[in-house]
């Protein structure tokens, strides 16, 4: 648990603007100004000492919520470039729902909803692995998530990435919720909840901060999660 905090003291120092693109130039007193720098300069080492304070959480978590699609080439490269190595380093301090279905329609043909997704059949069927594993497991759903995505064949790697990461999971088990009225009902769920989206998503990845989309907010999770969480939760302990 210490070394976590130490990561999270030092990523969660407040970046500061205007230094420059090699702040290992300037005072070596700039070198810690953001965990970017500290790597940069060759010094996280000591930074991490250096900033190192009790930290003790005074807030809620910042809510971060992820509307994507398995197969869209975005959504994949935010979620193994930017989603799953920020979560690892955030997680006392961000609350993240994923929600698999994205630009997806669906219809009801009187026993089940139908789904059909904007990259084809395929896709379908990976967020419905997804979804059925976000709510098979919460603890292992996103190294999973990050393994298929990271992967040449999404789809192909889902059954060696439950393997890994989830063994206790039986991949019939998996499928059978796939393939049945509980994976129906989940994805309908999703379906539900893009839709109550306000204001509507247009694209994805769509990112939602404590329940607020902007296009600020979009931009600064596309670029930086940590740093915009980090900023997030810091203000809100400000007012707690």
């Amino acid at each position: 648990m210490k070394a976590l905090l130490l990561v999270i003291v030092a990523v969660c120092v407040k970046f500061e603007p205007g230094r420059g693109d090699s702040p290992c130039a300037h005072s070596p007193h700039t070198w810690c100004s953001s965990a970017e720098a500290a790597v940069r300069c060759g010094v996280l080492k000591h930074c991490l000492k250096a900033n190192y304070t009790k930290l003790q959480q005074t807030a809620d978590p910042v809510k971060v919520e992820v509307y994507h699609e398995s197969l869209c080439p975005d959504c994949r490269g935010f979620i193994t470039q930017m989603l799953y190595p920020s979560s690892v380093l955030l997680r006392d301090i961000m609350d993240l729902t994923v929600v698999p279905y994205g630009n997806t329609q669906e219809s009801f043909d009187g026993q089940k909803y139908v789904f059909t997704c904007q990259h084809g059949e395929q896709e379908c069927l990976g967020n419905m692995i997804q979804s059925c594993l976000l709510n098979m497991t919460r603890s292992n759903a996103l190294i999973i998530i990050f393994c298929m995505e990271a992967a040449t064949d999404v789809i192909k790697a889902a059954k060696s990435c439950v393997e890994l990461y989830a063994p206790q999971i039986l991949w019939d088990k998996v499928m059978g919720c796939v393939n049945g009225d509980l994976g129906n009902q989940i994805m309908h769920q999703n379906a539900l909840k893009t839709k109550a989206l306000k204001p509507p998503h247009t694209f994805v990845p769509w990112i939602t901060v404590n329940g607020v989309h902007t296009d600020d907010l979009q931009d600064k999770a596309m670029s930086s999660l940590i740093s915009l969480v980090c900023n997030e939760y810091q203000v809100m302990s400000e007012y707690s």
